[in-house]
């Protein structure tokens, strides 16, 4: 019987390798532990995002952009780490060509509760 992995190390050069998809996806998940859902994303311009059951975080891998959520805009570059609360309406604009981003959701379905 095989055990869970408890720990590993995801390589950025074997998660871009799955992308695009065999139906053409711009993101693969390469981890899921429980509500955890981590994916590599290439996205083409112009994005598509909705707004999502559970709480996510963008680590910028490469590129840069622009966050449209909330009625802001904020200017995002590599390396950067962007919040979108479960549910709230956001947009990736203005990405650069080369613009690649670890999204992670995370936590119960309707986001985490503020203190």
């Amino acid at each position: 019987m095989n055990k869970p992995h408890r720990s590993h190390v995801v390589r950025l050069a074997t998660a871009q390798a799955s992308i695009p998809g065999p139906a053409g996806e711009h993101a693969a998940t390469v981890l899921q532990r429980g509500p955890l859902d981590v994916a590599i994303s290439i996205p083409q311009r112009p994005t598509q995002q909705i707004p999502h059951a559970q709480d996510e975080i963008y680590f910028i891998i490469r590129g840069r952009g622009v966050l449209m959520h909330d009625g802001k805009r904020d200017p995002f570059e590599s390396g950067d780490l962007l919040f979108v609360a479960a549910g709230t309406e956001h947009q990736f604009e203005d990405i650069s060509e080369e613009f690649a981003v670890w999204r992670v959701f995370y936590g119960p379905r309707g986001g985490e509760v503020p203190e």
